[in-house]
């Protein structure tokens, strides 16, 4: 009798996790409450990067006007919703369609644990019982809310209200500059939003390099977006058409519009975590083990639950690694996820992507690194697509050469990332890049000359 895996939430982990274990054998049962995909991935990441690619088309078009085309762009609202309603769609159906063909039996409801070894789903057609050797958790997260504000969807808005926007917020303010908080600021700049940006520290990105960030907050600031830097948001009020921000230093932000971009809470409430003695912690995650196990052995966590890194990428790799484990394949040469390889990108105009070991963080440890880096100015695709802006650093050991990370900021940054990104993981040298033959000309050159 083969092996009965039941996941709860059919995001990036649940559906990886499912298709996985399916394929290798186990009798699959998927339950999810809303869309197949996930409601973060395909209600948050999707839509914003299909706006932001909106965005970047737009300002395209003003490149091309500066390399002899008469070019002339307008927005059209009503197809950009339509655009990114028909990517949400499509990539719903893809999951689904995998899922179906793989033998995953896939139920739609809200699902709990009734105990160790039993989810029972609340179905239009009543509740249903399903008996599980192993479970998956992965339920993901919603958009944090603040004790300081009350979103009302229209003018006061969470970033899963605000694409695709109904028209165009004249004046926007964004509290909150993490990732979140300058992807968005990227995007209604670019379609033609004024932006003041809540910085409650003394950067944007306050987590990244601080070269990273300087190259972001110069384009900000050329493209006409107030910094509040040191402030942190205490109250919104709203006033007919006019939104205000109070800050705890006594300034204050006024625009037409509000967008919360303050991090995420996990959806751990409702799931009878207690009834099958699953621990959680004081902030709703549920820890996990690096197989992907909570302190039940048989229950597993991916995603935003388990409180790793918040990525659709390190998901999915949960998901396949916890079908992994439950098949009993660690048994056999298996390489465990190590959070600290994970590349990472931030859809802003230029786009940032970083992976592995950061110069801030070698510094606090003591760690002696190498540090090189190339601007993009100096290379020829870059002059060619006349977008010079930004530059790659690569971080390695002084002694062996290896790769322990870098960081990316600059057009394509997002792809580029995945070479340094493989080079970590695989513990390549420098060497390793240097005697790699790239296109010429190509972005990409910029990473054999910083590994030189």
């Amino acid at each position: 009798m083969p092996l009965r895996l039941v996941i709860i939430g059919g995001g990036p982990g649940g559906n990886t996790a499912a298709t996985v274990a399916a394929t290798l054998g186990a009798e699959v049962v998927l339950v999810e409450s809303d869309l197949l995909g996930g409601a973060a991935h395909l209600r948050d990441c999707i839509p914003s990067k299909a706006m932001i690619a909106t965005g970047v088309a737009l300002e395209e078009l003003e490149r091309a006007r500066a390399m002899g085309f008469a070019a002339e762009g307008k927005l059209d609202l009503t197809a950009l919703r339509e655009r990114v309603s028909s990517i949400e769609e499509r990539l719903h159906s893809s999951v689904h369609d995998l899922l179906t063909s793989q033998g995953v039996r896939i139920v739609h409801g809200v699902g709990r644990l009734k105990g160790p070894h039993e989810v029972v789903v609340e179905t239009p057609a009543g509740l249903e019982e399903i008996d599980a050797d192993f479970i998956v958790l992965a339920t993901g997260s919603r958009p944090r809310i603040p004790d300081f504000v009350t979103p009302d969807g229209e003018r006061v808005l969470t970033t899963r209200q605000a694409y695709p926007p109904p028209d165009v917020p004249e004046h926007l303010v964004v509290i909150g500059s993490g990732v979140t908080g300058v992807e968005f600021t990227h995007m209604f700049g670019a379609l033609g939003s004024r932006v003041t940006l809540i910085v409650s520290r003394q950067q944007v990105l306050p987590l990244k390099d601080p070269e990273v960030a300087a190259v972001l907050e110069e384009e900000f600031l050329r493209r006409g977006v107030r910094l509040l830097k040191g402030a942190r948001a205490s109250a919104v009020e709203r006033d007919g058409d006019v939104v205000r921000v109070r800050c705890d230093d006594g300034r204050v932000a006024e625009g037409s519009h509000a967008v919360l971009a303050v991090g995420s809470v996990p959806n751990s409430e409702g799931l009878g975590l207690a009834d099958a003695g699953v621990e959680v912690d004081e902030r709703g995650y549920v820890p996990i083990n690096r197989h992907g196990q909570s302190n039940v052995p048989h229950i597993y966590v991916a995603g935003d639950l388990a409180g790793k890194l918040p990525l659709s990428s390190v998901a999915s790799m949960q998901g396949r690694k916890i079908a992994e484990h439950v098949m009993g394949l660690h048994t056999r040469e298996h390489r465990h996820l190590d959070y600290d390889k994970a590349a990472s990108a931030i859809f802003t105009d230029p786009e940032i992507a970083d992976v592995g070991l950061a110069e801030a963080e070698a510094f606090s440890l003591g760690r002696k690194i190498r540090v090189t880096k190339v601007p993009f100015s100096s290379n020829a695709k870059a002059l060619i697509d006349g977008d010079p802006r930004g530059f790659v650093k690569i971080l390695s050991d002084p002694a062996t050469g290896v790769v322990l990370g870098g960081s990316i900021v600059g057009r394509n940054a997002a792809e580029l990332i995945s070479v340094l990104a493989v080079a970590v993981t695989c513990r390549l040298t420098v060497v390793d890049i240097v005697d790699s033959l790239l296109v010429h000309p190509s972005l990409a050159e910029s990473l054999t000359e910083a590994a030189s």
